[in-house]
């Protein structure tokens, strides 16, 4: 399960609105609003709540459950590494010190 804080700090890592996740997901923009104001844990069927983290995982964001590896305790997301988009900061951060050094 999700907690709607954890499903807002989500979509806030992405920098995408409601209406933009409904459309990642699949689902309506109310059926995200919902989520997004239940107190505690999201609240869905197990269909939506499939949808809702299929598109977080595709888009690279990992939930971190209560317990899971990680440097504190309780729940969170990170953004996944992923192997592209180092080499991609790598060639930017070169790129970028070539410009410097003209």
């Amino acid at each position: 399960m999700i907690t709607s804080a954890q499903l807002r700090a989500a979509r806030v890592l992405l920098g995408i609105d409601q209406r933009q996740l409904a459309r990642l997901s699949g689902l309506s923009a109310p059926t995200i609003q919902r989520m997004e104001a239940s107190e505690t844990m999201v609240r869905g069927n197990v269909d939506s709540l499939m949808k809702l983290i299929a598109a977080f995982d595709a888009a690279g964001i990992e939930m971190i459950d209560e317990g899971a590896v990680s440097n504190s305790q309780g729940r969170g997301v990170r953004l996944k590494i992923r192997s592209g988009s180092l080499d991609a900061q790598s060639e930017t951060k070169a790129s970028s010190g070539t410009r410097a050094r003209r």
